[in-house]
């Protein structure tokens, strides 16, 4: 898999539990963090465009502020409706304590 990696952020910058909205490019993308992991997907829901990191997360599951819609952050998955369509995710990496995200 190729593309450029984007310093996006310092690791303290997220809250375990908490995430982040960053430009990259013409690009949003939302970034969470679950524990030591972290996660980056499109910043908005699939379903109505609402902002992502608005929502609610439940460990590695985030639920859609607007309508409830829910995605898996480490595939995109949307687990219900009204979300039908999957997020876009990135491959996310940690280097001497910054998160790099992958845009293919």
């Amino acid at each position: 898999m190729s593309g450029d990696w984007h310093i996006i952020a310092c690791c303290d910058d997220i809250e375990d539990g908490d995430g982040i909205t960053v430009e990259i490019g013409n690009k949003v993308i939302a970034v969470f963090r679950c524990g030591q992991n972290y996660y980056a997907t499109d910043g908005h829901c699939t379903h109505a465009r609402a902002p992502l990191v608005d929502g609610y997360l439940d460990g590695e599951i985030i639920e859609c502020p607007l309508h409830q819609g829910r995605f898996d952050l480490r595939n995109g998955k949307a687990l219900c409706s009204p979300a039908t369509r999957d997020l876009k995710t990135y491959s996310v990496r940690t280097v001497n304590g910054e998160i790099l995200v992958r845009m293919d």
